[in-house]
């Protein structure tokens, strides 16, 4: 926002989030909604993708890097790599921006690469204050003063909010998360169930009766997740299955 309040065209490039065929996904250029249709997108790719749409940004996204960054570079002024949840950028930066998560402090030491995108950063956000344990809050400055001691430090809160929280407050709800968060990023909450807490939820119902196909298999083999239900959706089959799980609950 603050580069385009300049006058700059920026344009996002996204890492792969290759879950199609390949062939068909060489480059992918994104302006609006119609193109997620489009290219076929997964609830993730759409999760993702949806933001930077919303806020007018072209995005770039597929396998063949050398290509989508061709293509950018004759569309655009600015390139704004997102590496996701931590990957590397493909392209040299002119200003590494890294975000942690306090919710997780000790993963940026040891995984693979985020621990390498933060000794390489020169701007370190850590976000998500205003929820986050302050014995962690302080684990992660630590940590981060230790491997990227050059860095400048943004300490930052993630507030929510709801558009009708009165739809909340008293009542029996679902909380529905992002699926990788809660399964390989081994967080046991996310922005659902801090949402349904603030505005005062009665009771967190339990999905995992009513889980279904892939739903099923993903508490199987992520027993962590508990009573929250993951948005796991990489296929037509595994979208109606989650959309089968959310109706009978």
């Amino acid at each position: 926002d603050i580069l385009k309040k300049k006058g700059y065209k920026i344009a996002v490039i996204r890492h792969p989030m290759p879950y199609g065929d390949l062939r068909e996904q060489i480059w992918q250029r994104y302006e609006n909604y119609a193109d997620l249709d489009r290219y076929n997108c997964t609830i993730e790719e759409r999760e993702e993708y949806e933001p930077h749409l919303d806020r007018g940004n072209i995005l770039y996204a597929g396998v063949d890097y050398q290509e989508i960054l061709t293509r950018a570079e004759k569309d655009v002024d600015i390139i704004v790599w997102d590496g996701g949840n931590n990957d590397l950028p493909f392209y040299k930066p002119d200003l590494h921006i890294v975000v942690t998560d306090p919710h997780r402090a000790g993963h940026e030491m040891t995984y693979y690469p985020g621990e390498a995108n933060l000794r390489m950063a020169d701007v370190v956000v850590m976000n998500k204050i205003d929820t986050a344990d302050p014995d962690k809050i302080n684990q992660l400055r630590e940590n981060i003063h230790q491997l990227a001691p050059g860095a400048i430090l943004i300490e930052a809160a993630s507030p929510i909010a709801i558009d009708h929280p009165e739809l909340i407050r008293g009542k029996r709800v679902l909380v529905v998360e992002d699926g990788p968060t809660l399964t390989h990023g081994e967080m046991k909450f996310g922005a659902g169930i801090v949402a349904a807490q603030k505005y005062g939820a009665k009771e967190i119902v339990d999905p995992r009766p009513y889980a279904i196909g892939t739903i099923k298999d993903t508490y199987t083999k992520y027993p962590g997740v508990g009573t929250l239900l993951p948005a796991m959706g990489y296929g037509k089959k595994q979208i109606q299955e989650l959309e089968d799980t959310i109706n009978a609950v």
